[in-house]
C-alpha cells in the first residue's frame, strides 16, 4: 500500500511513529499482515509533483492499493482547480492502469480563499472519484482542521492527538477497498 501525499501524511512536525500512516500500518499489522505500507509523503508536495512522481513509484514499489491525499497546497497557492483536477485525475488512471486501487482522500480550503473558488476546489475531489469510480472521503481532515486543540501552532497542520481521527477518517474507506479486492 502506497500513500501518496503531502505534510498531513507526512507527518509534518512530529516524529513519523506519531502520524496517521504509522497508526494505519500498526492497524494493518493486526487487521490485514498481508500488506506493507510505504509513505512516500513529502510535505510541501503538490498534485503536480504527485503526477511526476506516481510513474516511478508505481514502478518501485508496485502497490495493490494507493491512498492519495494531495492537493491541500493546491489550493492554498491559488491554483486552477481544473488544474488540480487533471493532475489528480493523471496519478489515478495511472495507478489504475497498473492495477492498483486508488483511495482519495479530500481536502478543503479555508474559507477565505472566497466561495466560488473553494466550491470548486472541493468539488474536484468529487469529480476524480465519480469519473474513475475510486473510492473516497469528502474531507479528511473532518472534525480537525477547525479544532485548535488538535492543530500545531501554525494552524494548518494536526498535532499528534489528532492523528488517530485522521486514521479514523480514512480507515472505513481504506478497510472497504481492501475487502473488496
Amino acid at each position: 500500500i502506497l500513500v501518496l501525499g503531502d505534510s498531513i501524511s507526512a507527518g509534518y512536525g512530529m516524529s513519523l511513529e506519531q502520524g496517521w500512516v504509522a497508526l494505519f500500518a500498526g492497524e494493518l499489522a493486526t487487521s490485514y499482515p498481508q500488506y506493507h505500507v510505504v509513505n512516500a509523503s513529502i510535505s510541501g508536495e503538490t498534485t503536480e509533483g504527485g503526477a511526476t512522481q506516481i510513474a516511478n513509484a508505481i514502478e518501485t514499489f508496485a502497490p495493490e492499493l494507493i491512498i492519495l491525499e494531495l492537493g491541500g497546497n493546491d489550493g492554498l497557492r491559488g491554483f486552477p482547480p481544473a488544474r488540480i483536477k487533471e493532475n489528480l485525475l493523471l496519478i489515478a488512471r495511472r495507478a489504475k492502469d497498473s492495477g492498483a486501487d486508488v483511495v482519495l482522500l479530500g481536502i478543503r480550503i479555508p474559507t477565505n480563499y472566497g466561495t466560488r473558488y473553494t466550491q470548486a476546489f472541493e468539488a474536484v475531489y468529487a469529480d476524480v472519484a465519480e469519473e474513475l469510480d475510486i473510492q473516497s472521503i469528502d474531507f479528511f481532515m473532518e472534525g480537525v482542521a477547525l479544532n485548535d486543540d488538535l492543530l500545531q501552532d501554525d494552524r494548518i497542520h494536526p498535532n499528534a492527538e489528532a492523528q488517530p481521527i485522521l486514521l479514523d477518517n480514512a480507515w472505513p474507506v481504506i478497510r472497504a477497498t481492501l475487502e473488496a479486492q
